[in-house]
């Protein structure tokens, strides 16, 4: 088995759902199409592929069908984690078994063989990011929670290898420590991947690479130009 990762799909299947992205660049154009022939390309039913988030742009749960069965029928396992724009998600009760390959994260984890771990949350703004308010104060902290359920079931479960799913970048965009690097060091996390950022500037607001013993990836769509990145 081999561990894959792409996130910010922003698929929009379903006829009530009007949100083309190809006016967001070339890179966007027809990409749902690329993807899927990328995909078949290289993954095998083996394999698994972690979404960290930006799914779908359906705003209810009906909406969002269409996006998650065209991802469930693609080959490999998939664990999915919610983004900014996932206003289709619901409750996890709701969410369990609703695809045949497809395993949803929100506060807990997930053992994907051997002694490797997935563990995520949405994550927000970091402190220290222009215009950092209030209200980015209360989510963030409320994201470290959540992020910290997750690890520690991870790691309770004798995890060897974590690796993290954010949807937000962990770090502001002068790439200081954050409540998330924190948490990731402190329980021992091998490999963070995200997503969030999308085009040429923005993509160098993305810390890539290693840190105290963490490889750090961006996964978005058009970062990757489609191509799912193997992690494992």
């Amino acid at each position: 088995m081999s561990i894959y990762a792409i996130g910010d799909l922003h698929l929009s299947f379903d006829e009530r759902v009007e949100k083309p992205m190809d006016k967001f660049g070339s890179d966007w154009r027809g990409h749902a199409d690329r993807l899927k022939e990328i995909w078949l390309s290289m993954i095998s039913d083996d394999d698994l592929v972690l979404i960290p988030g930006d799914i779908s742009w359906g705003l209810r749960l009906e909406e969002a069908m269409a996006d998650l069965e065209w991802i469930d029928a693609l080959p490999g396992k998939k664990i999915i984690s919610k983004g900014n724009h996932d206003l289709w998600w619901v409750t996890m009760k709701k969410l369990d078994g609703l695809c045949r390959t497809v395993t949803f994260l929100k506060n807990n984890a997930v053992h994907a063989g051997g002694g490797t771990w997935i563990c995520g949350a949405r994550g927000w703004t970091c402190p220290g990011a222009d215009d950092y308010t209030e209200h980015d104060e209360k989510m963030y902290r409320r994201e470290l929670i959540r992020f910290e359920l997750s690890l520690g079931e991870a790691k309770s479960a004798g995890a060897e290898d974590i690796i993290a799913m954010l949807h937000y970048p962990p770090m502001n965009d002068m790439f200081a420590d954050s409540g998330f690097t924190e948490l990731m060091e402190k329980y021992g996390v091998k490999t963070c991947i995200y997503g969030h950022l999308h085009g040429m500037w923005n993509f160098r607001r993305g810390f890539k690479g290693s840190r105290n013993g963490i490889d750090y990836k961006l996964v978005s769509l058009d970062y990757l130009r489609c191509v799912p990145e193997k992690i494992r």
